[in-house]
């Protein structure tokens, strides 16, 4: 099932796209597209660990992730004023400025996506089941 909605002012980009998929009952999904704006960014860095807050105005130049009932994992590229591309792991507190347009499709029927803490990484990582259909 694909599915696309608008996140206005002041939303928390990830938490509102967890709270659609909470609401439509989505529990496994990956993110297609986003196009919107957002004036507040928290995201973590390449070495796993730092995190940054910017207060300015950013378009977003993509936005791509699962999204499950275990956790999200979205990473996004920003572009400022001066066409300066940033981008990182999304944290919560990247709020929307004018909007954001997300387009997702949902896994549920396909695949379950669950997280799994990965001793080797130390986070909690993807885990992929395939849902094979009974045969008739």
């Amino acid at each position: 099932m694909d599915s696309i909605f608008r996140l206005t002012y002041g939303c928390d980009l990830r938490q509102g796209i967890e709270d659609y998929c909470q609401k439509h009952d989505i529990h496994s999904a990956v993110i297609v597209t986003t196009v919107g704006s957002l004036y507040q960014v928290v995201i973590r860095l390449a070495d796993g660990h730092s995190t940054v807050c910017l207060n300015d105005r950013y378009e977003v130049v993509s936005l791509t992730g699962t999204v499950s009932d275990g956790g999200s994992h979205l990473h996004i590229a920003l572009a400022d004023s001066q066409g300066r591309v940033v981008g990182g792991h999304v944290c919560y507190g990247c709020l929307v400025n004018t909007t954001a347009e997300v387009a997702l499709r949902s896994l549920d029927g396909s695949y379950r996506l669950n997280r799994q803490l990965d001793e080797q990484t130390g986070y909690n990582e993807l885990v992929v089941t395939e849902i094979k259909e009974e045969l008739k």
